[in-house]
């Protein structure tokens, strides 16, 4: 019995053997079916990469042209008038925003005040031989200096009045501005003329006292302009924070004011340090944006920087010695497109 037991235990091991090569063979006749899928797969990968023939990808964000410019305020001050909202357009030294001036008024009319005295002083002396001209030339420049505030401050209340760019009033005041800048320059030259002659003696007590008078009258009218808070380009108002009746400070942590030219946008990529020699300028590139899907925006690389440096889009955790690189690339996009300055964008760079 016991030998019957035994040989049927070998029966059995014979047999599992048997349907486990079975199974084997089903599974080797099953797998090359499977061939063709994965190459379907291998050629549609093939397929797709002939179809987006870029060389390098990087990620980027929109931002005008001109980039984005963040205007704080010059000097300490509480907020009297803000004369833009969002959207506006904004032309070259218009006042954006202006701070209580009473303080910076009473000093320059002090400082008036002073420099008239002394030049009575100075005019009651007998001029000292051989300064008559540099003596008239510095009081032309002086004078000429004082109408080229008085006209800017003219100009800024026209603007203030009527933001037509094509307001009489407004034209008027731009053209008494640039006639007396004109005049400025060329008593300037004057100026350097004179005090270029050989054997010049030096100024008199009272000449000296004048000049430093005039020097605080400068000091004072800067003073004054800082409480205008201008724009220093045509751009449009993107952001504002100002607000009348606030304290500010100077400080670039808290602009009142961000300006763009938005009539030209650009990209600004990072590229990954292993990608950095298949770009180039001029070399063309696709600009993609979620918002925008299935749309394309052409644009040509038109900036690299002179060096790499650490990567500033997105959140990317602390810096470790072995993050990559990145090049910053500035890519031009072509004709008028929906994008908004800060959108997030993919840069794809052709060949």
């Amino acid at each position: 019995m016991s030998l019957w037991v035994a040989k049927m235990r070998i029966a059995a091991i014979l047999g599992l053997l048997a349907l486990g090569a079975a199974s084997a063979a089903g599974w080797a006749y099953v797998a090359p079916t499977s061939a063709p899928t994965g190459q379907a797969t291998t050629n549609a990968v093939i397929t797709a990469q002939a179809k987006t023939p870029w060389v390098a990808a990087a990620p980027g964000r929109v931002e005008p042209k001109s980039g984005v410019i963040r205007i704080s305020a010059g000097l300490p001050g509480r907020i009297t008038d803000v004369f833009v909202k969002v959207n506006d357009r904004v032309v070259e030294g218009e006042v954006l925003v202006r701070l209580d001036d009473v303080e910076a008024r009473a000093r320059l009319a002090s400082a008036e005040a002073e420099a008239a005295a002394r030049k009575r002083e100075r005019d009651a002396q007998t001029a000292t031989a051989g300064r008559e001209d540099v003596r008239k030339a510095e009081d032309a420049v002086f004078n000429a200096e004082r109408t080229v505030m008085n006209a800017r401050f003219e100009l800024d209340d026209a603007i203030a009045a009527d933001h037509a760019p094509n307001s009489p009033l407004r034209a008027q005041a731009t053209k008494q501005h640039a006639d007396a800048q004109t005049r400025l320059k060329q008593e300037q030259v004057a100026f350097a003329v004179a005090q270029a002659k050989g054997n010049i003696p030096g100024s008199n007590r009272y000449e000296a006292g004048l000049s430093a008078a005039r020097a605080e009258v400068t000091m004072a009218t800067a003073l004054l302009d800082k409480t205008r808070i201008r724009s220093p380009l045509a751009a449009t108002v993107l952001q504002l924070t100002a607000k009348v009746g606030e304290m500010v400070a100077p400080t670039p942590d808290a602009p009142l004011v961000t300006l763009g030219d938005v009539s030209v946008l650009r990209v600004r990529a990072e590229v990954d340090e292993h990608d950095v020699s298949k770009i180039k300028l001029g070399q063309k590139a696709v600009v993609r944006n979620n918002g925008y899907p299935g749309q394309d925006f052409t644009g040509k690389v038109t900036e690299l920087a002179p060096s790499l440096a650490g990567p500033r889009m997105g959140s990317r955790g602390a810096r470790r010695a072995t993050d990559v690189e990145v090049l910053e690339v500035l890519i031009d996009i072509e004709g008028s497109v929906p994008l908004l300055p800060g959108m997030r964008t993919e840069v794809f760079f052709m060949p």
